[in-house]
């Protein structure tokens, strides 16, 4: 008689807690843990050697890799307590035309954090513009209020390290958006608007763990990069395949340069980030070509590591 009493209360403490485990789950950022995971190409692990292998056995694709017109990083985040990163060219850095417009919302936030730069509407608005409409205009606006020095000092910080020489260079910002105004092109390359897929997929990966500032400033950035007002290259696929998922990204293209960046956060294991660098004039339908393929590839490397 008892147990019976009480069955029903159980049952919806464990539908709660269980409730509760789902929303945990699914919340963005999350911020769980002590230590982030060191992004290296181990060549013997299956998401590696199986990326390899995808991309290679495309003809066109395994031509612009052997020439270092295209880069690929791949972030598979559905075990998070075992994150797994693989990557193509993955220090090669690349004209990323607007993609590097993620280093400038970086920038903004860390100045906003410590009260270098007000967080007025004129800001806000500046920088949704920037990412959800990838707007030149509003692009320029911030980096003018931030000057080209704080955005390198970000991007080559302790705390992130999004350029390092020693690692290829990476996320870069060294001219307006505008044909006008001095530059400060990267060291390595000389490249005003640039990007290792590498250091994009840990700009990624520090802001869905709450580590690009705070966890609030975090969530303030995926906010913002959430549901893009372009959807073409990745989104345009999954658009197709994933309507459902949540989509975060930012991308670039400018005449043979096609660039694109996304965190896919839905069901049934689709939880990655993905990133391309391309340089040919057919780069934006390869990109919308490489989501099928990838999520294949990191659907049987969890298979394997769980086998």
């Amino acid at each position: 008689m008892l147990k019976r009493k009480f069955a029903p209360i159980l049952l919806a403490l464990l539908m709660i807690s269980a409730l509760s485990l789902s929303a945990q789950q699914s919340a963005l950022p999350f911020t769980d843990f002590k230590k982030l995971t060191s992004f290296t190409e181990v060549s013997a692990a299956p998401l590696q050697v199986l990326l390899e292998d995808e991309i290679l056995s495309n003809p066109q694709w395994k031509r612009l890799i052997n020439n270092k017109k295209m880069s690929i990083g791949v972030v598979d985040l559905n075990n998070l307590d075992a994150v797994h990163y693989a990557g193509i060219n993955s220090s090669e850095m690349m004209y990323a035309a607007s993609l590097p417009k993620i280093a400038i919302l970086l920038a903004s936030m860390d100045a906003i954090e410590n009260c270098e730069l007000k967080e007025t509407e004129a800001v806000k608005r500046d920088l949704n513009l920037m990412i959800n409409r990838s707007d030149n205009q509003a692009s320029t606006r911030m980096i003018d209020r931030l000057g080209y020095k704080k955005i390198a000092d970000v991007l080559q910080s302790p705390a992130y390290k999004l350029y390092d020489k020693a690692q290829g260079g990476g996320l870069w910002v060294g001219k307006r958006y505008a044909a006008s105004g001095a530059r400060n092109p990267d060291p390595l390359k000389g490249l005003s608007h640039a990007a290792t897929v590498k250091q994009v997929c840990r700009f990624y990966y520090q802001m869905v763990t709450g580590n690009l500032v705070s966890p609030e400033r975090s969530k303030q950035m995926l906010d913002i990069m959430e549901d893009s007002h372009l959807h073409h290259k990745f989104v345009n696929t999954l658009d197709r395949i994933a309507p459902d998922a949540r989509v975060f990204r930012k991308s670039g293209s400018w005449r043979n340069y096609h660039a694109d960046s996304v965190l896919v956060w839905g069901k049934d294991g689709r939880k990655y980030i993905l990133v391309a660098l391309i340089e040919d004039a057919n780069g934006e339908q390869i990109i919308r070509d490489l989501v099928e393929p990838i999520e294949k590839v990191i659907k049987k490397s969890r298979s394997l590591e769980t086998s």
